[in-house]
């Protein structure tokens, strides 16, 4: 166990950070999948837009790699366009 003050306060923020990022990755696989299983294209397209822009806030906090999220947007791209 951490004999110093900060590094309780550390553990406690970690594992509030953990938390966070856990559920805010979750929720953006969650959508991925919902771009993925839709089958009209204004709402693949507005669906999307959203799923971009929760991708980029985890790649600029480093949950996802930068690259990853390339990939995903990518491929993601292509489905949506070729519906």
């Amino acid at each position: 166990m951490a004999n110093h003050k900060s590094a309780l306060k550390r553990i406690r923020s970690n594992e509030a950070k953990r938390d966070r990022n856990r559920y805010q990755h979750k929720t953006t696989r969650t959508w991925i999948k919902k771009v993925r299983t839709s089958t009209d294209k204004k709402e693949a397209e507005g669906l999307l837009k959203e799923t971009f822009s929760m991708m980029d806030k985890l790649a600029k906090n480093n949950i996802i790699h930068k690259n990853k999220v390339a990939n995903l947007k990518s491929s993601l791209s292509k489905h949506v366009n070729s519906l």
